[in-house]
């Protein structure tokens, strides 16, 4: 009986210790951690949108459709409306969830997308992250574009053995251009001087 109270008590002064460890290595990075996120999501609207020289970060629309809330970054040159920048997300990726800001201009055109989360498998689906495949989006127009891969009959090449990982990127983006543009003019407002 003694020497099972002593390795009870053994094993509650380790956990303990372990507990206490923790919570403070958690104390200590969590902030780094939100700035770091912060200052990759920050990069990542910089990177899709077309020059600007308002702080979009700042200038944004929000709105809530079905439950989710959809932030847009707004861009303005000169106090004039240039692009909006806006966060999707698709579940259907092959190693789950794939998060992807998406870029668009004034004029109706993508100008970029990045890749701010993904899983997907080392040297397939993880190319969605690569500019070969990113790339292609550039210039797209948001309406004329069928916005499907062309496995499915749409306009978006796919990564050969990574239809999944493609399928999902182009439908976060689609998901993401739909609310844009139900709401584009009331996004194009926001920051506005008049």
């Amino acid at each position: 009986m003694k020497e099972m109270l002593r390795l009870i008590l053994t094993l509650l002064v380790i956990c303990l210790i372990a507990g206490v460890l923790l919570a403070f290595v958690n104390q200590r990075t969590a902030a780094p951690i939100a700035a770091a996120a912060r200052a990759a999501k920050t990069a990542a609207i910089s990177a899709v949108l077309p020059e600007y020289d308002n702080d979009p970060g700042s200038t944004a629309y929000t709105n809530e459709v079905n439950g989710t809330p959809w932030v847009f970054y707004v861009a303005r040159k000169n106090g004039q409306f240039a692009g909006a920048a806006f966060e999707s997300l698709s579940s259907e990726g092959y190693g789950g969830d794939i998060r992807v800001m998406v870029g668009v201009t004034s004029k109706g055109k993508m100008h970029g997308i990045q890749i701010l989360k993904a899983m997907e498998t080392p040297g397939l689906g993880a190319k969605i992250a690569e500019d070969d495949f990113r790339s292609q989006f550039v210039d797209k127009d948001i309406e004329a574009t069928n916005w499907a891969v062309k496995k499915d009959k749409g306009s978006i090449d796919q990564i050969t053995a990574a239809t999944i990982s493609s399928r999902a990127v182009v439908n976060a983006i689609q998901s993401g251009l739909e609310i844009y543009k139900q709401h584009r003019e009331e996004i194009s407002k926001t920051g506005s001087e008049g």
